[in-house]
């Protein structure tokens, strides 16, 4: 049984969770990143409550200040990544619904101009804005989501994440060929009947036989295969597409405009035409 959309979030927050950093800066930037609990809380999240654990007294361990800072603009490229991992797991909230990927970061109105401009840093820009009293900076396209959350350590979650996606999306483009297929397909129908209505118009009241040579083929052609499309008709009489083409133009015009027809009551004879 596949995990719902849901289920398959909250296991990538705990594995992102379930990383345990190894250099004791690094430690120092995530816990910084984590601070005081946001929407996602630690206090609802077990994994998250117990990664804040785990950082903290991994610090007191190495003998380093646990309430140190964190200075973005002097750290390392693996701390900078420890510390937008923390930040995900204590702002950032993930969705997935209606085969849409949306990932947001609710943080102070103060905060969000600067955490948009250090994901701008990394290769990552995301829009920014305030929405009632609060900073959101949001991504909503799946490949810089993706991007993201494989850069802060992202697994097996996301690898099913993004098969889904693929999933999805295949299904979409297929859905989207077959309705152009059936499109097509019932437009040439709809033509090839008023062609064969046309033609035995024509044949009726004697004008048919007085056709061009090439029209009358692609008569005989399309009477004997109402089903082959326009250019599998011209190869199998030998002909150009356009001729077939304007061909069944002129059946159906002169089934559907009957001058000559009256002109041959009026005792105007009828004058035998090149194909245009």
């Amino acid at each position: 049984m596949t995990r719902s959309e849901r289920e398959l979030v909250m296991a990538l927050r705990a594995e992102l969770a379930s990383i345990d950093p190894a250099r004791p800066c690094d430690r120092i930037a995530e816990a910084s990143a984590l601070g005081a609990p946001g929407p996602r809380s630690a206090a609802r999240e077990g994994a998250v409550a117990r990664l804040a654990v785990r950082l903290r007294h991994g610090r007191e361990d190495v003998g380093r200040d646990v309430d140190a800072r964190f200075d973005w603009a002097s750290a390392a490229e693996h701390c900078r990544t420890a510390w937008l991992r923390g930040r995900f797991l204590s702002r950032g909230s993930l969705s997935l619904a209606g085969g849409r990927t949306h990932l947001e970061f609710v943080v102070s109105p103060d905060e969000a101009s600067v955490l948009a401009g250090r994901l701008a840093e990394i290769g990552l820009p995301a829009s920014w804005r305030l929405r009632r009293n609060k900073g959101v900076v949001t991504w909503k396209s799946g490949e810089a989501v993706g991007t993201f959350l494989r850069m802060i350590g992202a697994g097996g979650a996301l690898l099913e994440l993004e098969a889904r996606q693929v999933s999805r999306a295949l299904r979409g483009d297929l859905n989207r060929v077959l309705n152009a297929e059936s499109a097509n397909l019932q437009r040439a129908v709809s033509a090839a009947g008023r062609q064969l209505d046309a033609i035995a118009i024509l044949d009726a009241d004697g004008r048919l036989a007085d056709q061009p040579d090439v029209v009358r083929a692609v008569a005989a052609g399309r009477r004997q295969t109402p089903e082959a499309t326009l250019t599998e008709l011209a190869e199998r009489l030998a002909l150009h597409r356009s001729q077939v083409q304007r061909s069944l133009e002129r059946i159906e015009r002169l089934a559907l405009h009957d001058d000559d027809r009256v002109g041959q009551r009026s005792g105007v004879p009828r004058r035998r035409t090149a194909l245009a």
